[in-house]
């Protein structure tokens, strides 16, 4: 696997899906933006279900902008209603300046819902033909970032799935390709064992401090706060220290570069290839466009059984779960429980499947069952009690 092919984007990334984001920056313009998708083949909806003001609200505006700029997408438009303070061009201006074709509506200016809707059909359909005409070409594997996620974690993932997909991490590192795991509060208890793979002691002290300041949005003293699901704890999980071993198999052995912050005032990527670590959150439904946002194409997902989707990245889902495993799952990891297969066996099959959906097949799920593009932001009234600073 040393190329893929995929579409061609100005910026000099390459997508392995040729979609349109339609983007309702405030939640009143959600209705307009689903009437337009309806009749758009390719299009995917992004809504802002947070608030209409813009101060206090970087993070997530910054997540639907680099969304946007996904190599998986071609070009987008912006729909807002006009009584608010996210103006389509705040969003509009950083995914044009990447080169994809962008349009931007506001309801009130176009005269109401129906004018808006047609005027808005009218716009997507040279965005439509602006994809349809982008160049597929051959590129190489090094222009590939793979988002790594476990979810409904139990017993057979730390054994099964996700050192499986470590594995498979690892050699896709081997071969030139960028990865990224996130949900550092599940790497708590970790941070001695991610130091050593540090490859510089800026990023040692990263992973000290960003596990921490994690740890403490989650365990605020006199809050009750679920760290683990009922289903990681039916599963046969028993503390978060013990889910964090299982977690920290999926980020294989290699050096770790950096790791990619994602707050108000920036949102990082990778600049040399290699296995990151990164700010998304544990979420599931908010992780995918945590790893849209990041520039991934693909996430491998470890799971006992049950999962998310996400419309703008596919997911690969991975399971050693026997009893809950089902058609939704794209690599059965049951024979390693069994002790019928290998870990290398099985990472060989995720890289396969892995080449397989890079080069334009489907995953099991992926036309349906959406988690539908959750927004997620940390609430910086909160980050400023906590004491955690955004640089």
């Amino acid at each position: 696997m040393q190329t893929f092919r995929g579409y061609q984007r100005a910026d000099g990334s390459v997508g392995i899906r040729n979609l349109i984001m339609i983007i309702a920056a405030d939640e009143c313009a959600e209705g307009i933006a689903r009437a337009i998708s309806e009749k758009t083949p390719g299009s995917v909806v992004v809504t802002n279900y947070n608030t209409c003001m813009y101060g206090g609200n970087e993070e997530m505006i910054g997540t639907m902008i680099n969304a946007a700029t996904n190599p998986n997408i071609a070009g987008a438009l912006v729909i807002n209603m006009g009584c608010g303070s996210i103006a389509p061009d705040l969003v509009a201006g950083p995914i044009r300046a990447t080169g994809r074709p962008v349009e931007t509506l506001t309801c009130i200016k176009e005269s109401g819902t129906v004018s808006t809707i047609r005027e808005g059909l009218k716009r997507i359909a040279a965005i439509v033909d602006h994809a349809n005409a982008t160049e597929m070409v051959d590129a190489p594997i090094s222009k590939l970032f793979v988002g790594i996620k476990c979810g409904g974690s139990d017993t057979s993932s730390g054994i099964a799935s996700n050192p499986s997909v470590g594995l498979a991490a690892d050699k896709l590192i081997d071969m030139g390709a960028s990865a990224v795991a996130g949900e550092l509060l599940e790497l708590l208890g970790c941070e001695h064992i991610l130091k050593e793979r540090a490859v510089t002691p800026e990023v040692f002290e990263k992973i000290e401090q960003l596990i921490s300041d994690e740890e403490k949005r989650w365990h605020v003293e006199g809050t009750q706060v679920e760290t683990m699901s009922v289903g990681n704890s039916i599963g046969g999980l028993t503390t978060i220290e013990e889910k964090s071993l299982g977690a920290l198999a999926k980020t294989g052995s290699k050096p770790i570069q950096d790791i990619l912050r994602i707050n108000a005032k920036k949102l990082e990527k990778p600049d040399v290839p290699g296995m990151y670590l990164s700010e998304t959150t544990m979420l599931c439904g908010g992780s995918a466009m945590h790893f849209a946002a990041l520039g991934c194409q693909v996430i491998l997902w470890t799971t006992g059984g049950a999962g998310f989707n996400n419309p703008i990245v596919p997911v690969i889902r991975v399971s050693g779960n026997s009893q809950l495993i089902n058609e939704d799952i794209d690599i059965d990891a049951t024979g390693i429980m069994r002790g019928e297969d290998s870990l290398e066996n099985v990472s060989e099959e995720i890289l396969k499947t892995l080449a397989g959906v890079i080069n334009g097949e489907k995953t099991a799920i992926e036309d349906f069952g959406y988690a539908y593009c959750s927004l997620i932001q940390k609430d910086q009234r909160v980050e400023r009690l906590l004491s955690i600073p955004a640089e």
